[in-house]
Order: C-alpha cells, then structure tokens, then sequence
C-alpha cells in the first residue's frame, strides 16, 4: 500500500470514527448543552464517587497541533480527496519547532520491536528509576517530560496506526479514543465507576535535578491496576488508552533542590512485575538488572492521563 492511500484511509477512518462517537454521544438532535456542561455532565453519569471532573478533560477536546498545523493537514486532506491516490506523493509536512517523539508505548512491557529512536532515551538520566526513589527527601534528575510531536505528517500517521492497530500484551485491554467521553467510558470499563484521573502538573523540572518533596502512594501499599492514556498527535482528540496490571501509582511534589520550593506536580507509576518484559529494554539496561528481578518506575508525561481507583 502507498503512504499516500494508507494516510488517506486512516484518516478517513478516524474521521468517520470520531464523527459517529459524537453522533452517538449526542443523539439525532442538536446538543443542547455546552461542550464544558456536557462532559460535566456525562462525568456524573459515569463516575459513582463524587470527585470532580478534571478540568484537564476540558481541554482535551481540541487537537495538540497548533492551528497552522492543523490547516495544513485539512489542506491536505482536501487535496487527496480531489486526486488521484496513487499518483502523488505524500507531502513532506515539517513541524520544526517540535522534536522527534520519545514515548514510553514504543518501548514498553514486553514489546521486543523498539523503534531506535525509543533507544535514544535510554541515556537520558531519570528516564526510568526504582520505587525507593520516590521518597521526600531525594534529589534525582528528571528527564524531559514534555510530549513531543514528531517530524513529518507520514510519521505522524505511521505512529498512531501501529499503536491503535498492534495486539495487547499479554494482560493488557486497550483502546484508542477520539474523545474525552470514549475515555471515560473505557477507563470505567476496566476500573469501575470509582475512578480518579491523575496527571502531571506541568513539565517544569524536565532535565534537572529535582528534589521530591511529599509523596503520597495512590490506594496505600496495595498492589492494583490502572488505565493510561497516551497523547497522539492529530488534528483531532486521539489518546492511546491501555490497562496496566500490578502497578503502583504515586504523586510527589516536585520542588528546586536549591531554592526548596515547589515547581511541579508529579504523578509516577511503578510497574511492579516486569517478569514477562523484553530483557533488552532499556529500562534494564538503565538500571543494571533483567526481567522480574526489579520493579521499574517513570513518570506520567506532561499531557498523558493515569487513571486509578477513586482512593477514598
């Protein structure tokens, strides 16, 4: 299959995708609630613990791509749709101010088919740290936890396919999601109605060195499961969604090892059994061990959500 058709046909179907969510969502007549009161809304419907929506949910519903961006896509869109599919060639489209996408999903669990570009972390200090890490007190480095967009069009089609399209591992449940309500519906099919969403603040403190400051483990010293989501890049809402087994999730502020104030919000998750994960993963290579032998922590990306237990 060309790149051209392959773009054009996933497009098309996440277009269709995201257009029949949001019919089903609001019905055969117009929605006669704001977008904000409707997904306040349908937060209450779902969610059993009466914790409020967040407001990180609200903005979810525009694209991570900047407008220019976002008219050069529909430019092309309507290019294809008024060609001939096999006869152009994919345009070259370059967001220069973002860098080559570095995310945990390339790499992660048991996959053994990492991109080499998920290999260029693997030196980045704090990238992936032990349990014992997330103490008050700790001075680490953290790595750089802003969600990156990577460089051309093609890859950006490319990267969402494979991770929409690719078999769960062994233990997981995943989704790709074109909005916040689909998230909601998902996360509360594998958590239940007692759910609480959980992100990092913001990406202040990336490659530093940061001093934890309190920390508090979510649900106690039980070991559970969670749902995260993954930001992709496109020009409409698309999370990458999948349940995580035996982790343990924490929050830790994050302050300036000099001036001891606080700078972040950090939210980590521990994975505990890493028994059935590639053994060349970096993170094994990072922390000197192999499968099953230790846990092995990173934190939340900046505009990636956790979902866990309510935690009452």
């Amino acid at each position: 299959m060309s790149s051209l058709l392959f773009f054009f046909l996933l497009f098309s179907s996440l277009h269709v995708t995201y257009v029949a969510a949001a019919r089903e969502l609001t019905g055969a007549k117009e929605n006669p609630f704001t977008p904000k009161a409707h997904l306040t809304r349908y937060w209450n419907m779902k969610i059993s613990n009466n914790l409020p929506e967040s407001h990180f949910l609200h903005s979810k519903a525009s694209s991570p791509l900047k407008a220019a961006d976002i008219a050069n896509f529909s430019k092309l869109t309507a290019a294809l749709n008024n060609s001939k599919l096999l006869s152009l060639p994919l345009p070259l489209i370059l967001f220069n101010e973002y860098e080559i996408e570095l995310n945990f999903i390339n790499c992660s669990s048991n996959r053994v088919n990492c991109s080499s570009n998920s290999y260029e972390a693997e030196m980045e200090a704090g990238r992936f740290f032990r349990e014992s890490n997330l103490k008050k007190g700790t001075v680490m480095p953290m790595p750089d936890i802003t969600n990156k967009i990577p460089e051309t069009m093609e890859r950006i089609i490319k990267e969402a396919l494979k991770d929409c399209e690719r078999k769960p591992n062994r233990g997981e449940t995943k989704r790709c999601v074109a909005s916040a309500e689909d998230m909601i519906d998902f996360a509360t099919s594998v958590l239940g109605r007692d759910v609480a969403l959980r992100k990092t603040e913001n990406n202040k403190g990336s490659k530093q060195d940061i001093l934890i400051g309190l920390v508090k483990r979510i649900n106690g010293d039980k070991v559970t499961k969670a749902v995260s989501c993954h930001q992709k890049v496109y020009p409409y809402l698309l999370y990458y969604c999948h349940s995580v087994p035996d982790v343990a999730v924490y929050e830790a502020d994050i302050l300036d090892p000099k001036t001891k104030k606080k700078i972040n919000h950090g939210v980590a998750i521990c994975h505990l059994d890493t028994s059935s994960w590639f053994a060349g993963h970096q993170a094994f290579h990072t922390l000197g061990s192999g499968p099953g032998q230790i846990e092995v922590c990173h934190w939340i990306f900046e505009k990636d959500l956790i979902w866990t237990d309510g935690d009452k």
